[in-house]
């Protein structure tokens, strides 16, 4: 959210004072944009192609397939709007853009964190719904999975929207405008942060938490009882054919929370640390590690959904 590539520049200005920059200060920019170069291009095209997949046999669509079609979508927000704004920043460090432009890249960059962490979780629960309550529902059918899909939308769009307000083209020198936050004192950017941390990450992470356990232990009741009733050896034979199914599906749909919550969580965690205890925080090549780690999320899914296809 407000992670600058800075390198370059505070080696430009101890060079321009008479103290000489290291050659691995000089390389740590370029390594910086050749890495987030390298995910945008596996992101975008990957999930671009995975697009064109899904969007062929969409008639064809199951349940998982068409969340994975939605999730595929906010990763090209996340590569286009998070790690593309990222890479620009690693070659020039101020914004080149209007203020509409700034307030519409800082909005859609927490809208596509927001859409892929809750579109997860309305996958997580779709599943849940499936496995612990096949017969308890509101609504039935595709209907109640446009209804999961369209709530992760409008959720992460509402939570996203202060972005539209906060960010704003400020002028930070001399005819220099930049994009760039606006905070009330004392604690706004503190309580801003936290806020973001608790609606995009430790909220959705309560629902994939919750709803993995219970699909788990459903699962294991579930074969533990039909193990029970092995005196037909045709209701064998028919259990285990669904078993498996399902057990593939919950399998891919475990995978992905977990490469989600690995990638985000030191994301989340180190803009807290930052925000709360500014003067601790980590240096610019750790920080740089925990961002590129969040951009990797983008790359995932595409592949995890190939390995279990």
């Amino acid at each position: 959210m407000r992670e600058e590539l800075g390198a370059e520049a505070n080696c430009s200005n101890r060079s321009a004072g008479g103290e000489p920059c290291h050659g691995s200060e000089r390389r740590f920019p370029f390594l910086q944009v050749a890495l987030l170069g390298s995910v945008f291009v596996v992101a975008a095209l990957g999930n671009l192609l995975f697009l064109h997949a899904l969007w062929k046999k969409r008639k064809r669509n199951s349940r998982t397939q068409l969340f994975l079609l939605h999730l595929c979508i906010a990763d090209l927000l996340l590569a286009f709007f998070q790690v593309l704004p990222q890479l620009f920043m690693g070659i020039t460090p101020h914004f080149r853009g209007s203020d509409v432009a700034c307030r519409a890249v800082k909005y859609l960059q927490v809208v596509g964190m927001s859409a892929s962490a809750y579109l997860i979780a309305a996958m997580t629960v779709e599943r849940y719904n499936a496995v612990c309550r096949p017969s308890v529902s509101f609504f039935r059918g595709s209907f109640r999975r446009y209804v999961a899909i369209g709530a992760a939308w409008a959720t992460a769009l509402a939570f996203s929207s202060p972005q539209l307000f906060i960010f704003s083209l400020r002028e930070t020198q001399e005819h220099v405008y930049d994009c760039q936050a606006t905070f009330i004192d004392p604690w706004g950017s503190e309580i801003y942060i936290t806020w973001v941390t608790l609606s995009v990450f430790i909220c959705p992470a309560v629902i994939l938490l919750f709803c993995q356990i219970q699909i788990c232990t459903g699962i294991y009741l579930n074969m533990k009882r039909k193990s029970l009733q092995s005196a037909a050896k045709e209701g064998r034979s028919a259990s285990k054919g669904v078993s498996k199914t399902m057990l593939k599906t919950v399998k891919m749909t475990f995978v992905i929370i977990v490469v989600h919550m690995l990638c985000w969580s030191p994301f989340f965690l180190l803009q807290l640390w930052s925000t709360w205890n500014s003067q601790s925080a980590p240096t610019e090549a750790p920080a740089f590690i925990v961002m590129l780690l969040a951009s990797l999320s983008c790359c995932t899914n595409p592949w995890i959904y190939l390995y279990y296809s």
